[in-house]
């Protein structure tokens, strides 16, 4: 099975992380799709950041749409940018983070912006927030959602996890995947979808174990190797 290269947050090497810019690129070199972060704003707006907070700006939950920068893209613009992609939505709700949302809103919202662009079988919606995936998972059960492991999860465990609550995909960290983690993850019918795989040895290691998907800060390169 040939891996999905996925470029981490666009082709984050060659335009601003997040933007329409780096998705336009990412397109260009060929990624199978894409990986973007979302937030909401305190007017609520759905937009595109990694972090919290924008240097020199502020937070972006006690922000409106209208006083972040121009370059900050929508997701509703990211969605019509990459038709035709694959999309990883990751939706960023950690309970310790300014903006946490811990009700059914931010996710029923990213789903109803989801299902506007009309591209809802080409999405993966996924968080580090267990609540968070559970919640679409449940409001969404036709949606393709991943839970996001930090670098010191133990995925067998969190594999328990994810059957349990009937999600599609787990996606861990590079250095934890091993070839008795994707054997089991597939054995049980969960994708494995691997962040972030940079190095030549990785991804030709990701490729010939055989995971779903590699999400990736070099395109180029990770399509030279996986298509190799």
């Amino acid at each position: 099975m040939r891996p999905a290269v996925v470029a981490h947050r666009g082709a984050a090497q060659q335009a601003p992380e997040n933007s329409l810019a780096a998705f336009n690129d990412a397109r260009r070199q060929g990624a199978d799709g894409v990986e973007l972060d979302v937030r909401r704003t305190a007017d609520g707006a759905l937009v595109l950041s990694h972090d919290p907070g924008i240097a020199g700006v502020g937070l972006v939950s006690e922000l409106a749409l209208a006083e972040l920068p121009g370059s900050i893209a929508t997701l509703r613009e990211a969605m019509d940018v990459c038709a035709g992609m694959l999309v990883n939505v990751e939706i960023k709700n950690d309970p310790n983070e300014a903006g946490h949302d811990p009700t059914d809103a931010l996710c029923a919202q990213v789903l109803a912006e989801i299902a506007a662009s009309g591209q809802s079988d080409d999405v993966i919606v996924s968080s580090f927030d267990l609540d968070t995936v559970v919640t679409v998972r449940r409001l969404a059960p036709r949606m393709a959602v991943g839970l996001l492991l930090d670098l010191v999860a133990d995925p067998f465990v969190a594999l328990e996890t994810v059957v349990a609550e009937g999600l599609s995909a787990m996606h861990p960290f590079v250095l934890s995947v091993t070839e008795p983690l994707v054997v089991e993850c597939h054995a049980r019918g969960v994708a494995l979808n691997v962040w972030t795989v940079n190095g030549p040895g990785d991804l030709e290691l990701m490729r010939d174990l055989g995971v779903d998907a590699v999400i990736t800060d070099d395109v180029p390169l990770a399509l030279g190797i996986i298509d190799a």
